[in-house]
């Protein structure tokens, strides 16, 4: 565990961040080998297949784990606060209710699949497989969920390494499994998905077995196993608007992929390669954005006022640390990347039109740094509806830019969409951080500007006393160094 209202922030927000960064990459790493498997061994179209599936499951797992996050700042607080019984009830009614609202929304997937296949306008010729693979995968989202909310009960902690050791071995499980069963007996794109599912539930198998074992403090004892209605109102309070939140970014693209559709299958190969480098970028800037939001709630469950500003400085300079290192790396090496997803006939095409959408994307990624850093600080303290107002600005003008844009210029105008709704995002929280920072009073007014809010640390009647006696012998010395000056 990991007390973060003490201590230097640099120090809890890297150490933190860290493991959340490598297992964001490696939590990415299931797509990406899905992805260049099937497209080296089974075919383009089972590529534009799963690229097609990708933003619609994202739309239910984000939209389920997002309650994950907002009930991630309750735990945090109370952590933060030294409230034990209020930590294990608040991940019990998490789980439970979670559960059940995350099966209903894998039951209602299974059921509508054809719909929602003919609203994207799902090519004929990949419609088939598509549904499968879609199918498959909705079925496995109560594994995810269940690992997100026991994982955010560790974070919540400061526990980021552990989440990290779970997502390794089942990162690896999925692609031994990927490579015997597609790679080397050559099934097809079912395997694919049952493989992604059974290595997700093995990570949420794990985790509940080591926070059983290892981890008293969170897991609930045989009383707390109940959704408690005075808890179960802030979680939704935080969890729903955060749910909210979280679905409205794979809604934008599904939206986009509808637009990347009309462009053809060779488009919609290009596009999911892409993406799924992008999420590379974008995923360990939101571990940042977590680091941010845990370091926060924590000192804000402390009363620790003082300490906020300085932190979110601090995870500012690392969200742009972490661009210039992956926004370079993506310009130099873009094409060969490319080349990993694709190998058949139309495979330059392909690369071709990747290669510049995710030049331009490299740039961008600056921008979603800072928004991120952003949306750590606003759920941090508590500010669930401003980082949904954001994000609904960003996602609605980046769709509706991209309708404009991409029948126009192709795939390369989704990249100007993207910067043009990350832009105006900037433009609504850089501004509304200040009015925050006066509101919660992180700052006091003074004739030069904004202050940081000192915080003044109680001391027992010994320590004044001691201070108060050693103050009065420096007097002393000092009037008797005076007359000493003067004989």
């Amino acid at each position: 565990m990991r007390d973060m209202t003490k201590g230097a922030p640099l120090g809890h927000l890297f150490l933190y961040a860290v493991p959340l960064l490598l297992g964001n990459w490696l939590q990415l790493a299931y797509n990406a080998v899905d992805s260049i498997i099937a497209g080296r061994f089974i075919g383009q179209d089972a590529l534009a297949a799963e690229g097609v599936a990708g933003p619609v499951m994202n739309l239910v797992i984000l939209a389920i784990s997002g309650l994950c996050i907002g009930a991630g700042v309750l735990m945090s607080e109370a952590f933060g606060a030294k409230r034990t019984a209020r930590l294990k009830e608040t991940l019990a009614t998490t789980l439970l209710f979670g559960a059940a609202l995350c099966c209903a929304a894998a039951a209602l997937g299974c059921a509508l699949t054809p719909w929602i296949l003919r609203a994207l306008a799902v090519p004929d010729s990949i419609f088939g497989i598509t549904g499968i693979y879609l199918r498959i995968t909705f079925l496995g989202a109560p594994f995810t969920f269940f690992y997100n909310a026991l994982a955010a009960g560790l974070k919540s902690v400061g526990d980021s390494k552990t989440p990290l050791k779970f997502l390794a071995f089942s990162a690896v499980l999925n692609a031994v499994l990927d490579l015997i069963l597609i790679g080397g007996l050559g099934f097809g794109i079912v395997c694919s998905a049952v493989t992604t599912v059974v290595a997700e539930a093995a990570s949420a198998l794990l985790a509940a077995v080591y926070m059983a074992r290892r981890v008293p403090e969170l897991c609930p004892g045989q009383g707390q196993w109940r959704i408690r209605r005075d808890l179960l109102g802030p979680i939704l309070r935080y969890g729903a608007v955060t749910a909210v939140q979280q679905a409205v970014q794979p809604i934008c693209k599904v939206l986009i992929q509808g637009q990347v559709n009309a462009l053809g299958v060779g488009a919609i190969a290009a596009f999911n390669a892409v993406t799924r480098v992008d999420d590379f970028a974008f995923t360990p800037e939101q571990s940042i954005a977590t680091a941010i939001t845990t370091y926060i709630a924590q000192n804000r469950g402390a009363g620790q006022t003082a300490r906020i500003r300085r932190g979110f400085a601090v995870g500012l300079r690392l969200e742009l640390g972490y661009w210039l290192l992956m926004g370079s790396l993506t310009l130099l090496l873009r094409r060969g990347i490319l080349s990993l997803f694709v190998a058949e006939e139309g495979a330059a095409d392909v690369i071709a039109l990747g290669s510049t959408y995710l030049g331009c994307m490299a740039v961008f990624y600056a921008l979603p740094a800072l928004t991120n850093g952003f949306q750590g600080f606003y759920r941090g303290m508590g500010k669930m509806t401003t980082t949904l107002i954001g994000t609904c600005l960003q996602a609605g003008l980046r769709a509706a830019a991209a309708a404009v844009l991409a029948p126009r210029v192709g795939l390369s105008g989704i990249a100007f969409a993207c910067a043009f709704g990350w832009c105006v995002m900037l433009a609504f929280e850089v501004p509304y951080y200040f009015w925050t920072c006066r509101e919660r009073k992180l700052y006091k007014a003074s004739p030069s500007g904004l202050r940081p809010q000192a915080r003044v640390e109680a001391q027992p009647p010994e320590a004044a006393l001691s201070a108060e006696t050693e103050a009065a012998a420096r007097r002393r010395l000092m009037r008797a160094e005076s007359a000493i000056a003067h004989r």
